[in-house]
Parts: structure tokens; C-alpha cells; sequence
């Protein structure tokens, strides 16, 4: 589909999400971000998911509304086994106060992920590795369709600073055991039904402060 015609969808999909439109540059950077997908998804196994609109509507969906969801005030988010960007593209193109880190451990989606930030202008970084081996933490981790997700979700919370947030794009069969593994640290929000479908939800959980 063309660039208008790219952009009509997408905001009629955010609509019935009863998400706020997409500015014209943010349609821009979401109409090259399909092309880039699409692309490099010929060579290399980005997603299992190959059709432009089942990308705009499982994808892209998901990932704004999880952007539209996070508290105000988050300066910095890892996006742990990003895979093709998703969510952490997403929410740097809807949220470009938020610095984002996309963490990928294989070398060819990494790759794309370099190729993804300089072609759409984004101020995200990429680390080439393994997300534990950040010594950093920071104000929010989202985790999004990563391989042995109970194992990376307990990881990832050492990632989490004091008071920062844990976010998970799950299905409400599998999120039982996610927050278990997460601990007894976080203290999760009800979980929010994701446009999506499928089941699928979004739950935020904060970090226990350190207390003084």
C-alpha cells in the first residue's frame, strides 16, 4: 500500500483501539519501518509474521498501545530480546522523551536493528548481545515474544532500578507465571487487554523502592 493509504489504515486500526492517531511524521517512520520488515523478513527470520496487515494490526497495534500506556516520567527503557523492534521502535517513535535501548542477542536481527535506527532517525541504541550482560539499569524493561520468557523475565528484573517499571506483552493464560517469576519485588496493575486480541495483555509492574 502507498504512504497515504499506509497511514489511513493505521490510524483506523488505532481508532478502534481508541488510541490517538499517529502525527504525519510518526506515519512516515511507521510506513518505512513495515518496508524495512518486509524486506529484511526475505532474508532473514525477523518475524513469523509476513503480511503487511497482520504486521500493522499484531505489531504495530500492540506496540503503540503499550507506548500509550507507560507512565510519564520514564527517561530511559530496555527493550530486552527486542527480535525486530517490537515493542522498543515503537515506543521511540511515540515517545521520543524516552531513550531506548533494544537488546538483541543474535547478530543478524541486530543488525536490522542498527539498520531500523538510522534509517527511521531514532536517538534508540543497540546492544549486540545479551541483555544481562548490561551493567546498567534502568527506569523500564519491556519484554515482548522472548524465548524462554520465564527465565528472561527473572533476568530482566535485575535490569529494573528501584521504583523502575517491568512491562510484559503477554497472553492472560501465560501471565500467572511470568508475574511469578518476577518475584515478590514487583506490584503489578491490573492487567489491560491489548487490541490485538488473541488473549493477549499488557501488565505493568513497579519495583519496590529501596527502602532508607
Amino acid at each position: 500500500m502507498n504512504e497515504a493509504d499506509f497511514a489511513a489504515r493505521l490510524n483506523q486500526l488505532l481508532a478502534a483501539a481508541r488510541l490517538d492517531p499517529l502525527q504525519a511524521a510518526q506515519s512516515k517512520q511507521f510506513s518505512d519501518y513495515l518496508s524495512l520488515i518486509l524486506r529484511w523478513n526475505a532474508r532473514i527470520n525477523l518475524t513469523a509474521i509476513r503480511d503487511e496487515e497482520t504486521i500493522l494490526s499484531r505489531h504495530f497495534v500492540e506496540s503503540i498501545a503499550c507506548a500509550s500506556a507507560l507512565p510519564a516520567g520514564i527517561a530511559n527503557l530496555l527493550d530486552f530480546g527486542s527480535g525486530a523492534g517490537l515493542p522498543g521502535i515503537p515506543i521511540a517513535i511515540c515517545r521520543p522523551e524516552i531513550v531506548v535501548t533494544l537488546a538483541e542477542s543474535q547478530g543478524k536481527k541486530a543488525a536490522f536493528l542498527r539498520e531500523a535506527v538510522r534509517a527511521l532517525g531514532l536517538s534508540a541504541k543497540v546492544q549486540s548481545g545479551r541483555a544481562e550482560a548490561l551493567a546498567t539499569q534502568f527506569d523500564c524493561v519491556a519484554l515482548r515474544a522472548v524465548d524462554q520468557m520465564q527465565l528472561a523475565v527473572a533476568a530482566a528484573l535485575n535490569l529494573v532500578r528501584p521504583g523502575g517499571w517491568l512491562v510484559l506483552l503477554t497472553t492472560g493464560i501465560d501471565l500467572a507465571a511470568l508475574q511469578s517469576a518476577a518475584g515478590a519485588d514487583i506490584s503489578w496493575s491490573a492487567p489491560v487487554p491489548l487490541p490485538s486480541g488473541e488473549h493477549r495483555v499488557l501488565a505493568l509492574g513497579q519495583r519496590q523502592s529501596i527502602s532508607t
